[in-house]
């Protein structure tokens, strides 16, 4: 519910105004490209996830979507669970916080070490130095502190993989900006949220 003001001859009148609801389009209701993408997907998860279906309402957008998401990067996939975990913290989305606990602990991550990137750290000192400055990069819109950009590249960081970093706090930040507007249905185990703000590692 949102309040929309309007101002007439100095007088105010306050009206609310519903926002529109988004519903997760099925497959008979998007068109033949992302059909067979729908059916890809079937095959691949067993389901089409709410959040790749509601993308379907774009005609190119899913098949847009999925090319960048899974094209070749020099992060491995563990370290791109770690960035897609601690953006999708910093933009407050929990469908992709739901998501990636899933992917990541098919990745290698333990429920502890998910909490851990969730809170902005990580007990490895190069995985660490990544989350925070992927943390940093999306709290500060990109203007990311020295600091934390010196101990990634001490880490053992080099300029491609920052170039591949910022691509994949993008990447996910579309996915989180279109569940925190949409708020359609998660359809993943829902995991806790953290009621701290989230400051770890972000100087």
């Amino acid at each position: 519910m949102s309040l929309h003001i309007c101002i007439v001859n100095n007088d105010i009148t306050i009206k609310n105004k519903k926002m529109k609801k988004f519903n997760v389009p099925t497959r008979e209701e998007v068109g033949t490209t992302n059909q067979s993408i729908f059916d890809k997907l079937n095959k691949a998860l067993g389901f089409v996830p709410n959040l790749y279906a509601t993308i379907a309402y774009s005609e190119n957008g899913l098949e847009r979507y999925l090319a960048y998401q899974n094209a070749k990067t020099t992060l491995s996939n563990k370290e791109k669970e770690a960035v897609n975990l601690i953006v999708s913290q910093v933009n407050g989305c929990i469908y992709c916080l739901s998501a990636h606990t899933v992917i990541g602990t098919m990745n290698g991550f333990t429920n502890e070490q998910i909490l851990e990137i969730r809170n902005g750290k990580a007990a490895d000192s190069k995985l660490n130095a990544l989350v925070a400055l992927a943390a940093d990069i999306t709290k500060n819109r990109g203007r990311a502190s020295e600091a934390n950009v010196d101990a990634f590249f001490e880490a053992g960081y080099t300029k491609e993989n920052l170039v591949d970093l910022i691509l994949q706090v993008s990447d996910k930040t579309a996915m989180n900006y279109l569940h925190n507007l949409t708020k359609v249905p998660v359809d993943f185990p829902l995991v806790p949220y953290l009621e701290h703000e989230l400051t770890t590692n972000l100087n």
